[in-house]
């Protein structure tokens, strides 16, 4: 019976614990480029014990950003200052990963402390794009997306294409591409959001094609020995929307399309999040069916916060992998506690701090 401490092989890459700090935007790049708040945001984290550390949401291109201080990775300019983080967070232990975005509809917007709302051209917005002319929320005034051309589409691949590519070079060991939370491939694959009529439209087996299509692409350039996965929101919580079992069904496709695990979301893709049945644990029934009807590894989001509760996730094979996010930002060292807690016999901080506990 595995736990929480035990490690975690996927491919070539070990992890030395079931922990992972899940990606979160800090919209503090300019232009892209990360700097010394992701050095210390990124590597405190791996310092503090965490067994995989996953950066924020990095765009492919330019009009891939949620706001326009996102993290990028469309220029080799890049790849160098995350190549320094990157080295720093394998020193200490930890595997570092990237994931990589496109925003879609839900691009062109504010930092959340500066409103969250949609930036016209004046503000230093831009034109979005995504599978069909609908504003993720127009009674906000959203912007109208640009309907995806088949030109679009193919931008776009090879956006991601080149992305893995650096992220390689960047030192990247772990790959996640973000299919979730109403960004450009859920978008897609959600029949609230794609009204095409073309190859990429309609029937379930054309609206999960861009999906599709861009692991493909993907695949062919990052390393066979190392991770691919792909970030799913697994509901859209919405009556008529895309549900689990449409989630089972891809990510049984994702697999054959060589993802190697499925990290398990939801929601997000309409404006009305507030319905959803937040709670400790909410998602972890999605990672739990996935994991057991695709045969596909798993990892799971979503209001886990104690020791306890995140070893039963992984005893009871509900997931392969934990994911926290603001607990990981209230407390860089909850690794480390949660050895306390569960009395597990390892050494998570390093030497400069250990000899002094």
């Amino acid at each position: 019976m595995p736990n929480l401490f035990d490690s975690y092989q996927l491919k070539s890459v070990t992890l030395r614990n079931r922990i992972g700090v899940s990606p979160m935007c800090q919209y503090s790049s300019d232009d892209g480029m990360a700097n010394d708040w992701h050095l210390v945001h990124l590597g405190a984290r791996a310092v503090g014990g965490a067994g995989l550390i996953i950066a924020e949401a990095t765009a492919v291109e330019p009009r891939g950003r949620i706001t326009p201080y996102d993290a990028g990775i469309w220029s080799d300019e890049h790849v160098e200052p995350l190549y320094r983080i990157n080295k720093f967070i394998k020193e200490h232990g930890a595997v570092p990963g990237i994931q990589l975005a496109h925003a879609g509809r839900k691009a062109s917007a504010a930092r959340p402390w500066s409103g969250d709302n949609h930036l016209n051209d004046s503000e230093g917005g831009w034109q979005t794009i995504g599978a069909s002319s609908i504003a993720f929320d127009p009674e906000h005034l959203w912007k109208v997306p640009h309907e995806m051309t088949c030109e679009d589409i193919q931008f776009v691949k090879e956006a991601f294409r080149t992305a893995a590519i650096r992220s390689r070079e960047a030192g990247y060991d772990w790959l996640e591409l973000h299919f979730a939370h109403g960004y450009l491939v859920h978008s897609f694959y959600s029949p609230l959001s794609n009204k095409r009529t073309d190859e990429y439209g309609g029937s379930f087996e054309n609206r999960i094609r861009l999906a599709l299509e861009i692991t493909e692409t993907v695949r062919e350039v990052w390393s066979e020995d190392l991770p691919l996965t792909v970030r799913l929101s697994c509901s859209d919580w919405v009556e008529g929307g895309w549900t689990i079992e449409d989630s089972v069904q891809l990510s049984s496709k994702l697999k054959a399309a060589g993802v190697d695990l499925i990290d398990c979301s939801s929601g997000f893709n309409t404006p009305d999040y507030k319905k959803y049945p937040f709670g400790a644990s909410w998602q972890v029934p999605f990672s739990e069916k996935i994991r057991s009807e695709a045969n596909i590894a798993t990892a799971c989001v979503g209001s886990i916060t104690n020791a306890m509760q995140a070893d039963e996730i992984i005893r009871n094979n509900r997931a392969d992998i934990v994911l926290l996010a603001r607990e990981m930002l209230r407390d860089p060292y909850w690794p480390y506690r949660a050895a306390q807690e569960l009395h597990a016999k390892i050494q998570t901080l390093p030497i400069q701090y250990g000899s002094r506990i």
